[in-house]
């Protein structure tokens, strides 16, 4: 999908042609609007597709006429059969006079924009609005890392009550979230020093600025994914050992159960053995059944008060 966007006095709307200073957004393009924006412009197709690659990594490639600036923004996916977060590519194309950005899906990173959420915003003012868009990209990855930390708290919530199979594997989805933020953020940083340095791309006083914070961002953003990623580690480390706490807890009463009734079955065995009644204690002597249940009874019960006493059962 190709949509054409213009500010005017700080106001945007879409346009149904190319104007100097427009955003071109192609969101989810086809090969033939690839191809009609890159003949449109002189530039390569394969630069125009580069952000619909998943495995593209986060790079700067500055050509004669353009650069290309390609970075990782947060995006949720369904991924065994639970909400997850990943990473995309978004590419961003600076040409004279035109700003292009494309991306394989409908993005929060850049709905802001449209909505006009985002004060003192132009697409005349190329590099500001690249910025711009890099800001708010971190914003949305502090947001995601918030809520992935809120999901984390539920789950420990729950630990003192009931752990069952399904926290462990909501625990590992979250991780494997950070795991992506993490490697997305620190190719992201790579881009953002790389744009720190090149003097071709023209920055005015403000803009440096606008960096800096972006740059500033980018690492609470890291730095937010590491303390995650070791709280969430914790986390399980101590689901681990309260799922093998309660697991001995159990074992323990069994054996102490097995214990105690050992003692009448130890009893019924010598009892009933097949010798003649006049070696059998108690054989004639009246009640002598009663006796030992009674005697059984007896020792279960000190049996019992031993293994209480010693905290087993």
């Amino acid at each position: 999908m190709l949509n054409i966007y213009k500010t005017d006095e700080s106001i945007i709307r879409e346009i149904s042609g190319y104007e100097e200073g427009c955003w071109v957004k192609l969101t989810a393009p086809s090969l033939e609007e690839c191809m009609k924006v890159a003949e449109q412009f002189k530039m390569d197709v394969a630069d125009v597709r580069a952000a619909l690659d998943d495995e593209e990594s986060s790079r700067i490639s500055l050509e004669d006429t353009y650069t290309l600036i390609l970075v990782d923004i947060p995006t949720a996916e369904v991924r065994n059969n639970r909400n997850s977060y990943t990473t995309i590519p978004l590419g961003i194309i600076l040409r004279r006079n035109l700003f292009i950005t494309v991306c394989a899906e409908e993005t929060s990173v850049l709905d802001t924009f449209i909505t006009q959420r985002v004060r003192e915003f132009s697409t005349k003012k190329q590099m500001r609005f690249t910025y711009q868009i890099l800001y708010n990209t971190c914003i949305v990855y502090q947001s995601l890392l918030r809520a992935i930390d809120r999901k984390r708290s539920e789950i420990e919530a729950r630990i003192d009550r009931v752990t069952e199979d399904v926290d462990l594997i909501d625990l590992h989805e979250l991780e494997s979230n950070l795991v992506y933020f993490a490697t997305s953020l620190r190719a992201n940083g790579v881009v953002l020093d790389r744009l720190s340095r090149y003097g071709r791309l023209r920055q005015y006083e403000e803009d440096q600025e606008l960096l800096e914070d972006v740059i500033i961002e980018n690492r609470q953003a890291i730095e937010m994914t590491a303390i995650y990623r070791d709280i969430i580690s914790g986390t399980r480390d101590l689901m681990s050992t309260v799922i093998n706490n309660r697991l001995n807890n159990v074992m323990k009463y069994l054996a102490s159960i097995t214990i105690v009734m050992s003692i009448p079955t130890i009893i019924s065995g010598l009892w009933g053995m097949n010798v003649s009644g006049q070696w059998m204690p108690l054989s004639d002597t009246p009640f002598g059944f009663f006796i030992i249940c009674g005697v059984t009874l007896v020792l279960c019960v000190v049996a019992m008060v031993v293994l209480r006493w010693r905290r087993m059962l």
